[in-house]
């Protein structure tokens, strides 16, 4: 897939205000601060499209960027942040809740994972929400950067051999906002990817 243009289409605080087009929508969702605006500026090729924050569970809203004019690609809220209130969180949840099961745009889920973390509880469940709602899903883990090379293979397998039954026959990849490693493999999946 090669990006010729993207740009931000619009923020909805519920699925009845996302964008009304047919257009399909590629999902990417994580904990707070995976890195998820900083991976879409990334693979869009643009360097603040996304607004990227150091305050964890800054993203509250469904955010759409509009690629080659043809696709979306979505910018969910992170989920697992404990300082946010109880009511921040429980909004959030339904706004994600909504889209997931709702969205029949939806067609393909990305789920950030911090390279540098063993698996954690709120990705676990999350997993297993996607399971249950019969949603696949594939993982990108981020951050690669941050580890030394010869740790990145060990760190991505034995984080999938946790995973038990939840993740298997998806796709992974590992991927570095900072260096743009990964960014063509992501991109060559999209393109063979029938929606």
């Amino acid at each position: 897939m090669k990006i010729n243009k993207a740009f931000f289409e619009k923020s909805s605080s519920t699925i009845d205000n996302c964008p009304s087009t047919k257009l399909f929508e590629i999902a990417f969702i994580g904990r707070s601060n995976v890195g998820k605006s900083s991976l879409l500026n990334m693979l869009l090729n643009k360097k603040s499209i996304a607004k990227v924050s150091k305050t964890p569970g800054k993203t509250k809203l469904i955010n759409y960027f509009l690629v080659n004019d043809t696709i979306f690609f979505v910018d969910l809220p992170g989920y697992g942040y404990a300082k946010l209130s109880k009511k921040n969180k429980l909004e959030i949840s339904k706004i994600t809740q909504s889209y997931f099961e709702n969205r029949l745009q939806l067609k393909q889920i990305f789920l950030l994972i911090d390279i540098r973390h063993e698996i954690q509880k709120a990705d676990f469940e999350f997993m297993n929400y996607l399971k249950s709602i019969k949603k696949e899903f594939n993982i990108i883990f981020t951050k690669k950067d941050k580890i030394k090379e010869s740790q990145v293979s060990k760190y991505c397998l034995d984080y999938l051999k946790s995973l038990d039954n939840i993740f298997v026959n998806n796709e992974y990849f590992i991927c570095s906002s900072k260096t743009k490693y990964g960014r063509q493999e992501i991109l060559d999946y999209l393109n063979k990817v029938k929606f």
